[in-house]
Formats: C-alpha cells, sequence, structure tokens
C-alpha cells in the first residue's frame, strides 16, 4: 500500500531541513517539499540537492514573483497599508499566496496533509493555517513546533537531530540572524536584536543596501510613472512591476531608505522587535501617496486612510481569503480610477525628498489655491460657510456664556 504524501512549506533553512527526517519518523509520510518563490534571490540555490538529500522524494519551486507583485504587493500599495504605523507587510503579504500554492501542489500529489515550520511564537502559523483552513478545510495541518512529536526547541538540538539521521549540513547555531526574505523585503531577528536595548549591529545584518551615513554623498532623482494606481515605469522606462520594485530596491539599498528598527505587536499577544529592508518598496509607497494627494477628494481621502489601516490589519492577521479583505480592497481599487501620472523624488541618504509630480486628473487648480484673487474663487463666500460650520461652536458658546452669568 502506497504511503499517504504530506506537502512541506520548504525554505531550505534549519528548520525546515529537520522536519523531512522527522515527518518520515514520525509519520511514515512521503514527504513532498515545496518552495513557493515569491523573489529569495540566492536563497534558492541548491535546494533540491538538499531536499533530496535530507529524505524528500521531490521538490517542487515555483516562481510566483510576478504573481506575488501583481495580485499581492499592488493591492497592498494602493492601500498604503502600514501595520503599526512602520510595518510595510512584507512577510505578511506573501503567506496567502504560498498557502494558495501549498494547496495547489497537495491536490496535484493527492496528499493527506500540508506541515509548515513556523513556530508557535509566530504570526506565520495562523497566516498559513488561515489561507490552508479557508482553501482546502479537508486537508490536515502539521505544526511540527506545536506537535507533541516534536522535541527539538534550539537550533543546537536540530543540528544535533540532523547529524544523528546521517545529514551533516552547513548550519552554524549562532552565526546568523533569522530571516525572511521575499522580492518586497528582507526581515531581521535574533542575536542582538533580541534585547531592544540593543543597537542593531548593522555592518553584520544589512542585505539590500546600506545606511544613510554610508550612502553616496550626492543625491539621485528617480521619476515614478502610475496608471490607475499600478506602477508602470521607472525613469521613464516601462517595466512590469516586479522589475519596478527590483530597479527601485536597487537605487533605494544604494541610498540608505526604507530601513526600520521596530519593536510590533504580534497577533498571539507578545511584542517582537525586527529590523526590516524594503527600500524599494518605502520608495513605491511614498510615491503612490504623492500622486493620491493630487487627485483625490478630502472626504475619500479621510475614508481611504481609515481603510488602509484595516487592510493593514487583514493582511497581517492572516485572513486574506475572507470577504472582508474582499469588500475593503474592492473600495481601494474603486479609488484607483484616476491614480494616475508621474512622481519625481531625490533620494539622499536615507531621506526620499520630493521633486514635483503632475498628473492628468489633479484636482489642484493654481487659479483657486494661489494668494492672487481668481475667477474661480470669491474671498467674501468664505463669511457664509464659516457661520454655517461653525454653528454649533457658537451656539455652544452662547450657552455656556449663558450659565456663567
Amino acid at each position: 500500500m502506497a504511503k499517504e504524501k504530506v506537502i512541506l512549506a520548504y525554505s531550505g533553512g534549519l528548520d525546515t531541513t529537520a522536519i523531512i527526517p522527522w515527518l518520515k519518523e514520525n509519520f511514515d509520510y512521503e514527504v513532498i517539499c515545496v518552495c513557493v518563490d515569491c523573489g529569495q534571490a540566492e536563497e534558492l540555490d541548491g535546494l533540491e540537492e538538499r531536499a533530496k538529500f535530507c529524505g524528500a522524494e521531490k521538490l517542487y519551486i515555483l516562481d510566483v514573483t510576478d504573481e506575488f507583485a501583481d495580485k499581492y504587493i499592488v493591492p497592498c500599495v494602493q492601500a498604503h497599508a502600514v501595520y503599526e504605523n512602520k510595518y510595510l507587510l512584507g512577510t505578511s503579504m506573501a503567506r496567502p499566496l504560498i498557502a494558495r500554492k501549498l494547496v495547489e501542489i497537495a491536490r496535484k500529489e493527492g496528499a493527506a496533509a500540508i506541515c509548515h515550520g513556523a513556530t508557535g511564537k509566530g504570526n506565520d502559523q495562523i497566516r498559513f493555517e488561515l489561507g490552508i483552513k479557508a482553501l482546502a478545510p479537508d486537508l490536515k495541518i502539521i505544526a511540527a513546533w506545536r506537535n507533541d512529536k516534536w522535541t527539538m526547541d534550539s537550533r543546537e538540538s536540530e543540528i544535533a537531530y540532523c547529524k544523528a539521521h546521517g545529514i551533516d549540513l552547513p548550519f552554524s547555531a549562532d552565526s546568523s540572524y533569522s530571516r525572511d526574505r521575499n522580492l518586497w523585503h528582507i526581515s531581521h531577528e535574533g542575536l542582538e536584536l533580541e534585547d531592544p536595548a540593543n543597537e542593531p549591529n548593522y555592518d553584520h545584518l544589512l542585505v539590500l543596501g546600506t545606511t544613510p551615513e554610508k550612502a553616496p554623498d550626492e543625491g539621485e532623482y528617480v521619476t515614478i510613472s502610475f496608471e490607475k494606481g499600478v506602477p508602470t515605469a521607472v525613469n521613464g522606462e516601462k517595466m512590469k512591476v516586479s522589475d519596478v520594485i527590483r530597479k527601485l530596491n536597487e537605487l533605494g539599498g544604494k541610498h540608505g531608505i526604507g530601513i526600520i528598527d521596530i519593536v510590533e505587536n504580534r497577533v498571539v499577544g507578545m511584542k517582537s522587535r525586527g529590523v526590516y529592508e524594503t527600500p524599494g518598496g518605502t520608495i513605491l509607497y511614498e510615491a503612490h501617496q504623492q500622486l493620491e494627494e493630487l487627485i483625490l477628494d478630502r472626504e475619500t481621502t479621510k475614508t481611504k486612510l481609515d481603510m488602509g489601516n484595516l487592510f493593514a490589519q487583514i493582511v497581517y492577521e492572516g485572513k486574506w481569503f475572507t470577504p472582508l479583505r474582499e469588500a475593503v480592497q474592492a473600495f481601494i481599487e474603486s479609488t484607483q480610477q484616476y491614480v494616475t501620472g508621474e512622481v519625481k523624488f531625490k533620494l539622499y541618504k536615507g531621506n526620499i525628498i520630493k521633486a514635483g509630480e503632475t498628473s492628468p486628473y489633479s484636482l489642484y487648480n493654481e487659479s483657486i489655491a494661489s494668494f492672487t484673487t481668481g475667477d474661480l474663487y470669491d474671498h467674501h463666500d468664505a463669511e457664509g460657510f464659516i457661520n454655517l460650520f461653525g454653528l454649533a461652536s457658537k451656539v455652544r458658546g452662547m450657552k455656556h456664556q449663558e450659565l456663567n452669568k
């Protein structure tokens, strides 16, 4: 009788590498590894050899970079979705896509279960499992770190477990940060970052760029074009969204853009400290927001700010596959019909400095906004407006004046 199959979300790191022999030993599954490539770059080198060496029957490497950019990153940019005023959701926005691909391969292979290596302290366990439950409620989910059969509690014990099973891999117990990388960002946790009192060792830590202090002494201009809220060109060169992000990562990293150090509130209730590098994303968020300043009216802007914060919360909490996310995204997309134009910035030592913006749909009217009286605005009209706008305040003031006599 053929063994049941389990799909393992495989990154090639120590955790998921140790899980391969652990699954075979404790569940007698045929292990199918799936690596969903959201732009991990060189992290994928040698992955297939490693997975099979550790006992996997096969490894799927799925390049979903363009889908990630078009279907997951763009909605977050359009929403200006920022968690706790700092985090640009680099890990959060990738997890639902990974969950979808795990389910697709599980169906293709006829698997009985999906396994992930997210810890019981983190957010990713929630994001993966909510996605799988929404898309394939019949599949069993194995969370290795929460399973009673999982006895490893440190990198040292995982390394020892691998060696005991004849697997000797180039992992060190204390030489690196815990990182997550994709097209949009790279996150760093661990080592000195575990104590918020410590300054990050940026010389050791940074991957995508440099610090503002070490950025070039000369600034650099960049122009970004949008059509209906979607970035379409950098410095006049048309390109797909994923290439826009790659180009802006290069420019932003060079000039020390998009490095944040945050103590955030995880969904599970604890605080965690991390450093995120999001050079291109930081530029793209700023450019999109600047363009919207020209185009969106006051009331739409006010409501969109609230919806953007809600969208960030939804994505952070792993609730992508919900009617609420669809409804909020539908509102946001409706605001993007006229978000077309160009934004110009100067990048200089960690700063994004405005250098002009244009749009055929700009609501800015110089004739009205100028200090010089124009044909479209009569200063005397403001008097009646102020009388009505301030009526409630005046009535309240009159009442207090009466009571104080």
